[in-house]
């Protein structure tokens, strides 16, 4: 894979960048996250699109929220998950970074000139999460709820990514989750030499390699 990785740059090769086919993804970077974020990696690919990430650059020359907005921008849609939005720890602080990269993308939604090329963006809340006591403007939304589970995450993801209409060659649910751990086992291989958060090009190129297999 490593070898791979220094002819298949992200951006090139299969990971060649179209904002009609991209998919940022908003979530939790956590340890406690990571099986649902592999989870997520696969269902976007699997509905025939490239996820992106504010993992996917190690250019620290710019600060992260110009790498951040940039991904948005460059992507027609984006997937974003609500559900480290509680107090946490003693001093019961939440986690804003997801609403707040939200916010972008719905900015970025009404800044498309053409209908076509409009930023299209989900939300996404576990089951009981009371979003509305705290960020109440997404009440009009409706945003899709899930159980917190692999399977419950790939469904929420797939039921929308397969109705849009740059969807490609859409898996099932359950196809995906057959899948699932043939990923796991790939993502343990690359956090073995990397770490938890692999490069991105790799868990990206990783993912293409189960999808393909599935097909």
């Amino acid at each position: 894979m490593a070898a791979k990785r220094r002819r298949e740059h992200f951006g090139t090769g299969a990971l060649r960048l179209n904002p009609a086919t991209s998919v940022f993804l908003n979530c939790p970077y956590d340890l406690e996250y990571q099986a649902l974020f592999d989870s997520a990696v696969l269902s976007v690919v699997c509905c025939g699109f490239i996820p992106r990430s504010a993992l996917e650059s190690g250019t620290i020359a710019d600060p992260r929220m110009v790498r951040i907005t940039r991904a948005i921008f460059e992507s027609k849609y984006s997937i974003h998950d609500l559900s480290r939005c509680r107090g946490e720890g003693d001093a019961n602080l939440a986690r804003f970074n997801m609403p707040l990269e939200l916010g972008i993308a719905m900015a970025c939604r009404y800044l498309g000139r053409r209908s076509a090329n409009r930023h299209d963006w989900l939300a996404m809340v576990p089951a009981g999460h009371q979003y509305g006591r705290f960020i109440s403007d997404l009440a009009g939304f409706d945003p899709l709820v899930h159980d917190g589970t692999e399977r419950g995450l790939i469904v929420a993801i797939m039921s929308w990514l397969a109705t849009r209409v740059d969807s490609v060659g859409t898996l099932s649910p359950g196809q995906v989750l057959k899948g699932l751990p043939r990923f796991s086992g790939e993502m343990r291989s690359l956090r073995r030499i990397w770490g938890h958060w692999p490069p991105w090009a790799d868990v990206v190129l990783a993912a293409l390699k189960v999808a393909k297999r599935l097909r």
